[in-house]
């Protein structure tokens, strides 16, 4: 009986370890989680979805075919998403109402971190107990399922629009008297949730624990004295969580079931929102800016680049070669060895897209490319692509903005 001959295909183990090679994904999603290897053993990919680790878990791509692992592209094997098992609480006995800041219609990290203290406090208790999430205004959330939530309370309504704490307390405290929370939990920051936990806190006559980074059903621990001292002090009902407080919840589903209130909500507002007071796009931190555009090799008029970002309203960004040319300073720097940003719009101008600057905007919403040509990374992890000379495009994007702000204009008057 002969044994049995092992055939290698080179190039396939080569395009195994390419990931910025055009037929990467196709064949991760092949079933290429395990390869041979040149001298015949099998090789394990650990970034493949699905795989599973030396701790028996499991690997999930939570970031839609955008992260670092699958070269920050978007990718078919996205659909193959493993399954999360669901968590169901049927008849909740008691419950643990979140308030998070959702700057931008979203769930920041620091608004994860908060829904995953509420599950702590709900593991270390006894009975059943859910997660309430009360949303403010019209959102663009769509992961509160994967995020801790079980049931979602969205007030929504011209009056909530804005700057409203004191409608936003009054609609809180008729939560209060429906629900009877366990535990009110919001996040200790300056977006909205420090002083909506301080309003709520006076109106319900509690003490609450600010800066609170450590909390248990027995007690809380808080920073004080700018961070300095820990103060030790019994577990209030309500709590302004400091950022990390606790790990978000990543492996588990929830069933985010819609609820209403039922009774009015009746509050009269002191408070006028003038609107918001116009900034300098650049004068906002890259991380936290949600309009870029970004500039790189391709771009040779500078000086029409910034007319662009001025026009558009956007905040300045470049990649690492603009960078080092000397064209942008180091703090405008996009990508891994620069700033990971989170925009919603991410417009890249001759960017060709290498594996550090896609790994910088892998939780970008929506990216734009605008480059010459059409095989490059960029346009292929691109939810729209112009494929054409950068200062063409930009002076037509320049164009067009200026011709709408004077229609703008002219309609006001």
């Amino acid at each position: 009986m002969s044994d049995e001959i092992i055939r290698r295909d080179p190039r396939a183990e080569w395009i195994a370890r390419n990931r910025l090679h055009p037929l990467h994904d196709a064949m991760q999603q092949a079933g290429a989680a395990e390869t041979r290897g040149p001298s015949g053993l099998i090789r394990r990919n650990p970034h493949a979805v699905g795989f599973i680790g030396p701790n028996g878990i499991k690997r999930i791509d939570r970031m839609n075919g955008n992260g670092p692992a699958m070269g920050g592209r978007r990718s078919a094997g996205a659909a193959k998403e493993v399954e999360l098992p669901l968590h169901k609480v049927e008849n909740p006995d008691y419950y643990v109402v979140v308030v998070p800041d959702m700057v931008g219609g979203r769930l920041s990290g620091h608004d994860r971190d908060v829904i995953g203290q509420a599950h702590k406090l709900i593991r270390e208790a006894e009975g059943e107990g859910a997660v309430l999430a009360v949303v403010f205004g019209e959102h663009r959330e769509e992961a509160f399922d994967k995020a801790g939530v079980d049931r979602l309370l969205n007030i929504t309504g011209d009056a909530y629009d804005g700057y409203t704490p004191e409608l936003r307390v009054a609609a809180l405290a008729q939560v209060e008297q429906e629900y009877a929370p366990r535990y009110w939990l919001l996040p200790d920051s300056v977006a909205a949730g420090f002083e909506i936990g301080c309003r709520l806190a006076a109106r319900l006559g509690e003490r609450p624990a600010t800066q609170a980074w450590q909390v248990s059903s027995d007690e809380a621990i808080c920073r004080g004295a700018g961070g300095t001292t820990d103060i030790t002090r019994k577990t209030p009902r309500l709590m302004l969580l400091a950022e990390e407080c606790a790990e978000p919840i990543d492996e588990t589903r929830h069933e985010v079931l819609p609820v209403e209130l039922t009774g009015n909500v009746s509050a009269k507002a002191s408070i006028q929102d003038c609107g918001q007071v116009a900034v300098d796009p650049n004068a906002i931190p890259l991380g936290e800016a949600e309009f870029i555009l970004s500039a790189g090799n391709g771009v040779t008029d500078w000086n029409q680049f910034h007319q662009a970002a001025e026009a558009l309203g956007a905040t300045e960004g470049a990649s690492r070669v603009a960078v080092d040319d000397g064209n942008m300073p180091r703090f405008r720097q996009v990508g891994a060895t620069g700033t990971w940003v989170t925009a919603r719009v991410y417009v890249a101008v001759g960017i060709s897209g290498a594996i550090q600057h896609l790994q910088g905007i892998g939780q970008c919403d929506k990216v734009i490319a605008i480059n010459t040509d059409v095989g490059c990374d960029m346009v292929k992890r691109a939810a729209l692509s112009c494929i054409g000379d950068s200062g063409e495009v930009m002076a037509e994007l320049i164009r067009l903005a200026n011709a709408h702000r004077q229609e703008v204009v002219e309609n006001a008057a």
